[in-house]
């Protein structure tokens, strides 16, 4: 039996390196991006879905670039396209961290209990039962390099939501894991990181997969 996982994330999944100007980026290939690692360690046995939007939030429509970053608003129709799913990793909070925002770690926390909760109200999974859902805390951000100014005020925000999430992941039967405490961002660029840190985000969210009894 094959299952079937999807990643549900911002350029962190997308692959997005880091960037020395707003210009263009590049992104990492299929194989070094996180999902890609983890897809290599699971083996034969499982198929992993990139969905990686840079940009997405979890519930905000952006005002600068586009109501389409709103995860919660695209979920519904992601996991009707992609089911039966058995998992689905949630790794979101980074971009609402954004100054045009305003919110507090606890609001960040409070929109990715929506979108868990969206899940595990969907019939996305095998036989219309809920997928099982994994929520990954964003590594912590530095207010550096290009986004700095955008980012102001975020860097301590971001590592508080570890912590928080955690608590949100086992009140609402979800799994976590703390991407901050295996891999970090780029320093001088504070928000996106290269492939030794993807391989490294890779393995242990593809260690905890392999824990899950489903």
């Amino acid at each position: 039996m094959v299952r079937t996982v999807m990643c549900f994330g911002d350029s962190n999944t997308h692959g997005t390196l880091p960037m020395r100007q707003m210009s263009g980026s590049g992104r990492l290939g299929p194989d070094e991006r996180w999902p890609g690692v983890v897809a290599e360690k699971l083996g034969p046995g499982w198929r992993v879905i990139e969905e990686g939007l840079p940009g997405r939030t979890t519930v905000h429509d952006d005002p600068i670039e586009g109501a389409h970053k709103n995860g919660l608003a695209l979920l519904p129709a992601l996991l009707e396209t992609h089911r039966p799913l058995d998992l689905v990793v949630v790794m979101l909070g980074s971009n609402d961290l954004k100054v045009r925002f305003a919110v507090t770690a606890e609001d960040i926390t409070a929109s990715m209990r929506k979108l868990v909760r969206a899940i595990h109200a969907s019939d996305a999974g095998i036989d219309g039962k809920p997928p099982a859902v994994l929520v990954v805390a964003p590594l912590p951000i530095r207010e550096s390099g290009l986004f700095g100014t955008m980012m102001a005020g975020g860097e301590d925000k971001s590592h508080r939501l570890a912590a928080l999430y955690a608590q949100m992941a086992e009140a609402e039967g979800a799994h976590f894991l703390d991407g901050g405490k295996v891999a970090a961002v780029d320093p001088e660029e504070g928000l996106h990181f290269g492939a030794s840190e993807h391989a490294k985000l890779g393995t242990a969210i593809a260690g905890k997969i392999a824990g899950i009894t489903f």
